[in-house]
């Protein structure tokens, strides 16, 4: 149990809790010069209690989230309990033929307690600056080293072996569709290599190349199964990072073809509401020819750690395999097109 407890205690609260107990003798001992009284604990605990307030609630909640107005009333609510805890309960047990026999005024209260919680606070937000750096910097880190691996397992020899040899079979016997095929497979590898390389593009062009790329695979299964595209919901006003959904897309076909000759089904659905993404994907499999693939899938790993970078809190990704059916649910916030 307490083994557990101590696991989760993150590094940033082991050294707040050493720089507390550092914080309180050195002031406390500078104070008093040789010993410690037992109502500077409950002094200190005072002033903690609502520095713990407001470096693990109102910060995140509201101040990080950008709603000031309600950072600054938690502060003045807080500042406002420390002063009346101090003032009226403490002051009156410790000291009531002195300092608890007046009050001092609002200003004099708030320049003893406001130096000890400001920096606490102090320290607490250069900490959380500093990891949001370090997350900063491994995402881009991640993005340069992997960014150009992971696109080379989108334009792999194999996805382009199969396609030149359908191109191939198509013109062999003179298909009205060789044209429509050509373009597509140059529309995807353009889209590879030069909208993947962007932070974002917009939500339109990306589903453009999923429908490319649907179209292109749905010539690997031919007579052997349905596959269905759905896109609905309005994309004309959104933003997302390039290539975030196709991992998933394409494992549905790897998962299917490379296991099953017939009764191929594949579904998927892709919705948008405002800013809000639903992508459903499912697809039919033989688990005795296709374990291994299951279990590792193409890209998915790399597509998860992309997601919790950029996406963190933003996304939501459910992934089901029961009765030989594979599926996928992604709920996903997306930005809104920049306006000028």
């Amino acid at each position: 149990m307490f083994k557990r407890l101590f696991s989760k205690i993150t590094l940033d609260i082991w050294l707040q809790a050493a720089f507390v107990v550092l914080f309180f003798l050195t002031k406390a001992l500078d104070r008093h010069h040789s010993h410690l009284h037992n109502y500077d604990f409950y002094f200190f605990a005072n002033y903690l209690v609502a520095v713990i307030m407001i470096n693990y609630w109102l910060l995140p909640r509201f101040f990080y989230q950008k709603k000031y107005g309600l950072f600054t009333l938690g502060i003045v609510v807080t500042l406002t309990i420390v002063i009346l805890i101090e003032e009226l309960v403490l002051e009156k047990i410790f000291f009531p033929n002195s300092r608890g026999s007046s009050f001092p005024g609002v200003i004099h209260t708030l320049g003893e307690i406001a130096p000890t919680i400001i920096i606490f606070i102090g320290i607490k937000m250069g900490w959380d600056i500093h990891i949001k750096q370090k997350e900063m910097d491994k995402l881009k880190n991640l993005m340069s080293e992997s960014e150009l691996k992971f696109l080379k397992t989108q334009i792999n020899p194999h996805f382009l072996f199969n396609n030149l040899n359908n191109l191939y079979s198509y013109a062999l016997a003179n298909s009205p569709q060789t044209p429509e095929i050509i373009l597509q497979l140059s529309s995807l590898l353009r889209y590879m290599l030069y909208e993947g390389a962007k932070s974002e593009v917009p939500l339109a062009k990306e589903i453009k190349y999923l429908q490319d790329f649907v179209a292109l695979q749905k010539l690997q299964i031919d007579e052997r199964g349905t596959v269905n595209f759905n896109v609905k919901g309005n994309i004309d006003h959104q933003m997302i990072a390039p290539l975030i959904l196709v991992v998933f897309i394409e494992n549905c076909f790897k998962h299917s073809t490379s296991s099953q000759t017939e009764d191929i089904r594949i579904n998927i659905d892709l919705e948008v509401e405002e800013d809000m993404l639903h992508l459903y994907c499912s697809n039919t499999y033989s688990w005795e020819q296709n374990n291994d693939n299951i279990a590792k899938g193409i890209g998915l790993k790399n597509v998860q750690a992309r997601l919790q970078l950029l996406y963190p809190k933003k996304h939501a990704l459910v992934i089901k395999d029961q009765d030989n059916l594979y599926e996928v649910n992604l709920e996903l916030a997306l930005a809104s097109v920049k306006t000028i």
